[in-house]
């Protein structure tokens, strides 16, 4: 996949463009230092739950996402507030695991010395040390789990980033390690290692090539005055409809994603249009079996999700709903280019409103939800619909009307 994206200048002309890097759609990484071709699945009796903290999602040297993609029985959820969310009530509830958080901390269980015998599911929390420590602290019900913690037998191989200590491991070290002492097979996860070990050699060897001297990158500059707040946010000539949408996707290296019409489609879609107040949201079946996790994900209930509109009647029915004068505004591109694929209708204009937000406040702004904290966007809109998406449809017009202030 390759994207560009540009600079504007106060009349909104394009002054300067940059084309991105080809990126891998499975890793996440340029394609130059794609480490795909090291991945091996590997199937564990072990469930893994790793909670990731919303800073962590878009390191293109996390490990948390590698994890995920080798380990077929592994989710990775990003977030800061767990304790009443449908996938801990569910991990509770399961009578035939005993859940595990995998963090050090007094009468912590040395898990590779004395690892239960029952099956478990390990709970991971992923982010720096900081980070790690805040998802605990914000969650009562995760800090009060039994943990299980471990000795590293080696120092980290992570060499492209510093840990606070010499014993500290990586995400994908750790689970290697622990999972090994769970299982009674040491050697079964080394593999998962193989990926992390290619990423850590490419990614030395493109500092060494950028810092070495060899290479110099180019500084472009913009010129005229820049306004990172796009017209289209204020135009009155133009309305702003402000979606939201869940997915309904089996895991990388899930067997049902090999099945040959096997797609991610989108099956909970909620909209508003910020100039009148109109709403619209709807149910669609998913086109494939839903996902284990679609549920839990979207927090809805799998009868809902069931007994959903048909997709020709949900593609009617958004298509009826949009206007000439809308502009499409979204936090990311992920649930509307889905939509588009399977023949759903978009707006010719959209804007990702998550990118402009990274404009204008010059840097990251983590997840929705955390940015929603931040400009106060939380209950900026009546809720509409289902579950996550009607609460990121409400943080969004929030957001949406935020920046539409800084504009004017």
């Amino acid at each position: 996949m390759s994207t560009s994206y540009a600079t504007h200048t106060e009349d909104d002309s394009v002054d300067v463009v940059r084309e991105r890097r080809p990126t891998c759609d499975t890793c996440r990484r340029p394609k130059a230092v794609c480490y795909c071709a090291h991945v091996a699945a590997i199937p564990s009796a072990t469930r893994v739950v790793v909670l990731q903290h919303p800073r962590e999602e878009d390191r293109p040297i996390g490990t948390a996402h590698m994890a995920s993609l080798c380990l077929s029985n592994a989710q990775v959820h990003v977030g800061l507030k767990w304790d009443e969310s449908a996938l801990i009530e569910e991990i509770f509830s399961d009578s035939s695991r005993k859940a595990f958080l995998l963090y050090p901390g007094d009468g912590a269980l040395d898990i590779v010395a004395n690892p239960p015998s029952e099956p478990a599911t390990l709970i991971v929390v992923d982010g720096t040390w900081a980070q790690a420590k805040k998802l605990v602290r914000m969650n009562p019900r995760l800090a009060a789990m039994p943990r299980v913690s471990f000795v590293p037998p080696s120092p980290s191989e992570y060499r492209i980033r510093r840990e606070p200590k010499e014993t500290y491991l990586s995400t994908i070290e750790s689970l290697v390690l622990v999972l090994g002492a769970l299982e009674g097979d040491a050697q079964k996860f080394a593999p998962m290692l193989e990926p992390f070990r290619a990423m850590i050699d490419s990614q030395l060897a493109c500092e060494h090539e950028f810092r070495g001297g060899r290479k110099r990158r180019r500084r472009t500059h913009t010129l005229g005055p820049r306004t990172p707040i796009p017209e289209l946010l204020v135009d009155t000539s133009r309305t702003r409809v402000c979606v939201t949408g869940e997915v309904n996707a089996w895991p990388y290296g899930a067997p049902e994603r090999q099945a040959p019409n096997y797609r991610d489609d989108v099956v909970v879609w909620t909209a508003e249009r910020l100039e009148t107040g109109e709403q619209f949201s709807m149910v669609a079946k998913a086109t494939y079996p839903l996902a284990n996790g679609t549920p839990l994900h979207a927090e809805v209930p799998r009868r809902v999700l069931d007994e959903g509109a048909t997709r020709e009647a949900f593609i009617d029915a958004w298509r009826g709903f949009l206007l000439p004068t809308d502009v499409l505004c979204s936090w990311g591109h992920h649930a509307p280019a889905l939509l588009f694929g399977e023949g759903g209708t978009l707006p010719d204009d959209r804007l990702d409103i998550r990118s402009v937000s990274r404009l204008a406040a010059r840097g990251k702004v983590g997840t929705i939800e955390e940015h929603g904290e931040v400009v106060n966007a939380s209950g900026a809109s009546s809720l509409v619909g289902y579950g996550r998406a009607a609460r990121r449809l409400a943080l969004l017009t929030g957001i949406t009307r935020h920046l539409q202030t800084l504009r004017r």
